[in-house]
């Protein structure tokens, strides 16, 4: 067991010191305030030239009306009762097509037969654009709840389904030697070795698979919707609603920042181990 560990490179987390903690969320405060700079900018610059009449407020409203039209949108209940059934699409999509993408990538990578008879299709399907099977999935499903989980999932599919496959043929073949060696059993090698081989991969799999859910959602809910955030910003397109846009947009953009956040989170927390270049200060 100790072999393995040494070998794959896992080791026991450093336990941090009370001064150590304390440095890393300062770390984190610094960083957090380092990334705010560039928004602020851009925002203090375009509540200006919104306020010097530069550009009309139909085409880009200002900061201040996006706000005015966020705060209405709360008050009103209409925006949290759209994001629930945004938020409930994106996560069955994402874990209807994610856990498929798992096994499939786990069973071609374990097998090169699966590999020659799968592998070549979908890696085909995966050049089709959303756009492209969006009518299909319509004329197939009709225009209810489930073409556009169907449409989620498979924007969800293959980014796991391909990092979970690099991820086990990545592995290096002296482990397996030595895993023979030391007589682990199949299941033994699967969650002692492959597994956390293959982990960085997959997480990263998760990553992006979370972030085309996401734009997979957007391509589903702006065609044939009747509730969720891309039915509200279609909405306030049609009577030229720009701060609603808006607001929609930011709601995507900052749920898909959460959620890749929590992902990192998880990576930190799962490849501790890993001794890896952090980049230069």
């Amino acid at each position: 067991m100790s072999d393995i560990k040494a070998i794959t490179g896992q080791t026991r987390p450093v336990k941090f010191t009370a001064s150590k903690r304390n440095k890393a969320k300062k770390g984190f405060g610094q960083t957090i305030l380092k990334g705010l700079v560039l928004p602020i900018l851009i925002l203090a610059v375009w509540q200006l030239a919104g306020n010097m009449q530069l550009v009309s407020s139909i085409v880009l409203p200002t900061p201040k009306d996006i706000a005015l039209s966020f705060k209405d949108l709360i008050a009103s209940g209409e925006l949290w009762a759209n994001l629930k059934i945004s938020i409930w699409r994106a996560a069955v999509g994402f874990l209807l097509g994610g856990s498929i993408g798992i096994i499939l990538g786990a069973i071609v990578g374990f097998s090169r037969k699966s590999e020659d008879y799968l592998d070549p299709s979908l890696q085909m399907l995966r050049t089709v654009p959303h756009l492209a099977v969006t009518p299909l999935f319509i004329l197939w499903f009709g225009f209810g709840e489930i073409s556009k989980i169907l449409l989620i999932s498979m924007g969800a599919f293959f980014p796991i389904y391909i990092n979970t496959f690099q991820g086990i043929r990545g592995v290096d073949k002296k482990l397996f030697e030595v895993a023979k060696v030391l007589e682990f059993s199949p299941l033994k090698q699967m969650t002692k070795l492959i597994l956390p081989a293959a982990l960085p991969n997959i997480l990263l799999g998760v990553r992006l698979s979370l972030g085309v859910a996401w734009l997979g959602l957007v391509v589903a809910e702006l065609m044939g919707s009747t509730a969720g955030i891309g039915y509200m910003i279609m909405d306030a397109r049609q009577f030229s609603q720009t701060s609603v846009v808006f607001v929609g947009i930011i709601i995507f953009a900052v749920v898909g920042k959460l959620t890749d956040s929590f992902v990192r989170l998880l990576e930190t927390r799962l490849l501790r181990w890993r001794d890896s270049y952090q980049g230069k200060n």
